[in-house]
């Protein structure tokens, strides 16, 4: 097992709202009006504040298609210059009538140089992205950008409770993904926006346990819906349209996922599951589902089968917008012998329903990056023992 060092925050926001994973009804994706953060919560001993901002404002327009979405992946760089521990984060949209939720990554000093030459040869501030950062290189795409936090209206400072925080090493950057949602303006621009993130970061101690994120990924293999027809709904075709996209590296993902699932043949239909083996022993403390805009449920079962089964993230109405991450009621320990489950549900007749991909054609969805292709991640935040 290669445990990602990536930055993922465990959440706790105070209700047990936040622990039940139930969000709004599964490929809703709806135009929700903005809303400011909460205040921050005070800072403990040994804790700083450190507020960023785009390096400039920037004006959404209308994606190809005359879509009414943007996603806009901005470069914030946090300036450090020695190692810090992130301990809580917080999105602070300027305008809240076009922001509809934001994804906030941190990306290593290892991949610091992938990060700006993405955003240099695209024209303008930032670069489109959908689904991730949008920046190609190992550093950045495989494991080791991280997924720090997520807004949503109303959503509140995410803190970590435990001694423990995510490592930034000095030159790390952030990418901040804005999701613009223009439909208040018919698809016009509706001016512009200059969002802000406030880190909580401190110094640690040498009690101070490091968290790292573990990735459990499952093949994606939904066909196209019985009423459905035309050439993408081949998987072979579909896989050699994601490869012509994006390159062979993720058009070989699906086939390379059986694999790894110990998988002899894909399974086509709406719910594909991994079994992930545990190799080293770690203390298990929250996790969240990342999916697209077909995804339904998500869920994470530690020795499905067994007499010690305990499902460990259960997200039964996935939706997109509001990917939070979900902790656990108490820390679990794992580790060799254990194993970890991941299972989705996609529905391919969400396609028709949803402005982004109504008009589309159909296809056989397998693995892929882009807005009409699926993902499937349990991502867990884990801290290493040494027994």
């Amino acid at each position: 097992m290669a445990l990602a060092t990536t930055f993922a925050v465990v959440a706790a926001c105070g209700s047990d709202a936040d622990n039940s994973a139930a969000p709004a009804a599964a490929g809703s994706h709806s135009a929700h009006a903005g809303g400011s953060s909460a205040p921050p919560q005070p800072l403990r001993a040994g804790e700083r504040f450190v507020d960023l901002k785009m390096a400039e404002a920037y004006t959404p327009a209308p994606s190809e298609g005359g879509g009414t979405d943007e996603y806009r992946c901005q470069v914030i760089d946090p300036g450090l210059t020695k190692a810090a521990f992130l301990t809580g984060t917080q999105v602070m949209p300027e305008n809240v009538a076009l922001a509809h939720h934001a994804i906030v990554y941190a990306v290593p000093p290892g991949g610091a140089a992938a990060v700006r030459e993405q955003d240099a040869k695209t024209p303008g501030l930032g670069w489109q992205c959908f689904g991730g950062t949008g920046v190609d290189g190992a550093e950045v795409e495989e494991g080791d950008a991280a997924w720090v936090d997520t807004w949503a209206p109303g959503a509140t400072e995410t803190l970590l409770t435990q001694d423990a925080g995510f490592k930034l090493e000095p030159g790390s950057l952030l990418i901040l993904q804005m999701h613009y949602n223009l439909l208040a303006t018919d698809g016009k621009p509706g001016g512009s926006d200059r969002s802000a993130v406030r880190l909580r970061l401190t110094d640690g101690t040498p009690q101070t346990r490091e968290l790292v994120t573990w990735s459990l990924d499952a093949p994606i293999d939904l066909p196209c819906a019985a009423d459905e027809s035309g050439p993408l709904c081949d998987r072979a075709t579909s896989i050699a349209d994601v490869t012509k996209r994006f390159g062979p590296e993720v058009g070989d993902m699906a086939d390379e996922q059986l694999e790894e699932c110990g998988q002899s043949a894909p399974k086509p239909g709406d719910t594909q599951t991994c079994d992930h083996k545990v190799e080293a022993p770690m203390t298990l403390f929250a996790g969240f589902g990342h999916m697209h805009l077909l995804g339904r449920a998500i869920k994470v079962e530690l020795n499905p089968g067994t007499p010690n089964a305990k499902v460990v993230l259960d997200v039964p109405r996935f939706d997109f917008d509001n990917q939070r991450l979900v902790k656990l009621p108490s820390p679990v320990e794992i580790g060799p012998g254990d194993t970890l489950r991941v299972t989705c549900t996609h529905d391919a007749g969400l396609r028709k329903r949803l402005p982004q991909l109504s008009k589309l054609p159909p296809r056989y969805v397998v693995w892929g990056d882009g807005t009409s292709d699926e993902m499937c991640i349990g991502i867990m935040t884990v801290s290493p023992r040494k027994s």
